[in-house]
C-alpha cells in the first residue's frame, strides 16, 4: 500500500532515531522498509536478548494465537493422569513455572502449514511477557527485566505466514456470527444505515494500520495489552486487557444465545418436565449446549479444535450461499415493499450491531508479528476488510429484501424449515460455534488461572473449576438476557467502539507523540469522536431496549 496517502499520513521519522534504524534496517525483498522499522524480516533486531515483564496478563499471546495459529493436534484433558504429559501443558507452564513462563509449543503454526517459499528459519519476536527496552523512542519506557537464562523463554522459530495465509487468518477473524445479523441491522437502521458498514470498514481498517505502528515504534510489542503498556504504562495493560477479556466473554454468551435459538427453530415444541417445572425449548438447548461444549473447554490442548475452527471462512460463505439459493433458486421471493429507507427509532441499535462486524483488532497484532513479510501488513487488511465488507453486505441486501421487516436477529431463524439449504444453514450454524467457544473462553480463563498461587500443588483442580464455573455463567447471562440482536449491539457499542476505534487511536497518539504529523492527529481525533458518539447512542439505546424487553 505505496501510495500518497501513505507516504503523507502513516510515514514517521525522527532524526535522532535514524542512525539507529539505519543500524538495524534490513532487506524487505525489495520493498522499502518505511512501514516497519523494526520488521521481523531483519535478523539483527530477531537477536536481540529478551528481557522478562511479569505484567498481568501474561497468557494473552499464547491464548490469542489459538485465534491465528494451528497447532498440532493432541487430545489430553485437564486433570488427566498421565504424569509424562502433564508437564508439556500449558497449565503447567503458566501456572506452576509461572516465573519461568513457557511459550506452548504447540502454538507454532499458522492457520495454513508455511508455504515452501523462504524456508530459513528466522527467529520471532519476543513473547509479550519478554519485552526489550525500547531504543530511541519517545514511546513510554516499558520495565526492564533481568533475562533470564532458561531457554524456555524464547518463542519457537519459523511462525512464518505468507500473505495468503495472513489474509486467510484475517478474514476468519472478522468474518464472525455478525454475518447472520447484518440484515437485521438493515432492518433495525434501515438502508440509509447500511453506509455505516462501509464507514466503520473504512476506519477499522485505518486504526488496524495504527495498530502496526504502534507495535514497531519499539522492539518487544507484540500484543494489544503490550501497546497499552507502552502507551499508559502498566494501567493501560491492565484496562485494555480487561476490555478485550470482557469482550471475549461476551461472544461466549452470544454463542450460548445463537444455538438456543437455532436449535429451538429446528425442535420448537422439545421440552423437559422437571417435578413440575418445564423447560421449554429454549432452556433446554440452552442447557445442553452449555453440558456439550463444557468438555472441550477443559481441553488441555485446544489444537483440535483450532484446526476445526480454521474452517469458519468456510462456514460463513456456506450459510452465505444458502441464504442466496433459498432466495433465489427456491424462489421464497421478496418483500422489498416492506423495507425502509431510513428507521430512525431503532437506528441506534443498527450502530452497535454493525461496529459488531469488525471486531477483529485484538488479533491483528498476533497476525502482523507472525507474518514474514510484515511490510504486507497493510494490504492484508484492506484485502481481509474489503472481503468482509462484499460478504456483509450482500448478505445484508440479500436477507432484508427477503425478509423485509419481519428480518429476525439471525437470519437463518427466517429461512423456511422444510427446505434442504435452510436446514444445511442452521446446522451449520449450530456446529461452527462448537469449536470457537472453547477458543473464545480460553483467554478468559488462562488469565484468571495466573492469578492461583504458582506453588500449589493442584493447580490443574483449581482450573478445571475457573473453567467450569465461566461456562456456567455465560449460560445463566445468556438465559438472563436472550435477546441475540440486542445484546450484539451492545456489545458492538460499548466494547468493540473501544476495541476497535478508540483505543487504536489514543494509544498511537500516546506512544509517538511528537512524532505525528497533523493530518494524523486529525484523523484521529475524528475516529475518536465519532467511535465515542456512536458507543454512548448504541450503548444507551441497546440498554434501554433490553430492559424494556425484561421489564
Amino acid at each position: 500500500m505505496k501510495n500518497s496517502v501513505s507516504d503523507q499520513a502513516f510515514f514517521i521519522e525522527s532524526e535522532d532515531d535514524e542512525e539507529d534504524k539505519d543500524s538495524i534496517r534490513g532487506e524487505d525483498d525489495g520493498n522499502d522498509s518505511e512501514f516497519s522499522n523494526y520488521s521481523d524480516d531483519n535478523p539483527q533486531h530477531q537477536s536481540k536478548p529478551s528481557s522478562l515483564n511479569p505484567s498481568w496478563p501474561q497468557s494473552y499471546r499464547q491464548s490469542i494465537d489459538l485465534y491465528s495459529s494451528v497447532p498440532s493436534p493432541s487430545l489430553n484433558f485437564l486433570g488427566t493422569p498421565n504424569l509424562s504429559r502433564l508437564g508439556s501443558s500449558f497449565l503447567s507452564s503458566t501456572l506452576t513455572r509461572r516465573h519461568t513462563p513457557e511459550i506452548l509449543p504447540s502454538l507454532s503454526k499458522p492457520f495454513l502449514p508455511p508455504s515452501t517459499d523462504n524456508q530459513q528459519p528466522q527467529e520471532r519476536r519476543s513473547s509479550s511477557h519478554s519485552l526489550l527496552p525500547p531504543r530511541g523512542s519517545s514511546a513510554k519506557k516499558l520495565p526492564h527485566y533481568h533475562k533470564s537464562s532458561k531457554a524456555s523463554h524464547e518463542l519457537p522459530l519459523s511462525r512464518q505466514s505468507s500473505y495468503g495465509q495472513s489474509v486467510l487468518n484475517g478474514i476468519n477473524v472478522l468474518c464472525g456470527v455478525g454475518l447472520l445479523s447484518t440484515p437485521f441491522a438493515v432492518k433495525e437502521g434501515g438502508w440509509v444505515g447500511l453506509s455505516l458498514l462501509f464507514i466503520f470498514g473504512v476506519l477499522s481498517f485505518y486504526t488496524g494500520i495504527l495498530l502496526r505502528y504502534c507495535l514497531d515504534s519499539q522492539p518487544g510489542l507484540e500484543t494489544y495489552p503490550d501497546i497499552g503498556q507502552a502507551a499508559f504504562g502498566t494501567l493501560g495493560r491492565l484496562i485494555i486487557s480487561i476490555i478485550l477479556y470482557v469482550e471475549l466473554y461476551a461472544c461466549c454468551v452470544e454463542y450460548i444465545i445463537l444455538e438456543s435459538d437455532n436449535l429451538s427453530s429446528l425442535f420448537p415444541n422439545a421440552h423437559l418436565n422437571l417435578g413440575g417445572y418445564i423447560l421449554n425449548a429454549h432452556y433446554l438447548f440452552a442447557i445442553m449446549i452449555t453440558l456439550a461444549v463444557l468438555p472441550t473447554v477443559w481441553l488441555r490442548n485446544m489444537s483440535v479444535l483450532s484446526y476445526i475452527s480454521a474452517g469458519g471462512v468456510i462456514a460463513s460463505i456456506l450459510v452465505a450461499i444458502c441464504l442466496f439459493w433459498v432466495g433465489l433458486v427456491d424462489d421464497v421471493g421478496f418483500q422489498i415493499e416492506t423495507t425502509k429507507t431510513l428507521n430512525l427509532s431503532t437506528f441506534p441499535v443498527a450502530i452497535g450491531l454493525y461496529g459488531y462486524c469488525y471486531s477483529g483488532h485484538a488479533v491483528f497484532p498476533n497476525i502482523y508479528t507472525s507474518m514474514a513479510k510484515r511490510s504486507q501488513f497493510p494490504m492484508v487488511l484492506l484485502a481481509s476488510f474489503g472481503s468482509c465488507a462484499v460478504l456483509y453486505a450482500a448478505v445484508a441486501i440479500m436477507g432484508y429484501m427477503m425478509f423485509g421487516e419481519s428480518t429476525e436477529s439471525q437470519y437463518t431463524l427466517n429461512l423456511p424449515t422444510n427446505l434442504i439449504a435452510s436446514k444445511v444453514a442452521v446446522w451449520t450454524t449450530v456446529v461452527n460455534p462448537f469449536t470457537k467457544y472453547a477458543l473464545t473462553i480460553s483467554p478468559v480463563a488462562m488469565s484468571l488461572e495466573e492469578l492461583i498461587p504458582s506453588n500449589h500443588m493442584k493447580s490443574h483442580v483449581y482450573s478445571i473449576l475457573i473453567r467450569t464455573a465461566l461456562v456456567f455463567s455465560t449460560l445463566l447471562v445468556a438465559l438472563s438476557i436472550p435477546f441475540f440482536g440486542l445484546v450484539m449491539s451492545l456489545i458492538g457499542s460499548l466494547l468493540t467502539m473501544l476495541v476497535t476505534l478508540i483505543l487504536p487511536c489514543v494509544c498511537f497518539l500516546s506512544i509517538l507523540k511528537g512524532k505525528t504529523t497533523r493530518f494524523q492527529v486529525s484523523v484521529c481525533v475524528f475516529i475518536i469522536v465519532v467511535g465515542s458518539v456512536s458507543s454512548v447512542i448504541g450503548t444507551y439505546t441497546a440498554l434501554s431496549e433490553i430492559i424494556q424487553q425484561l421489564f
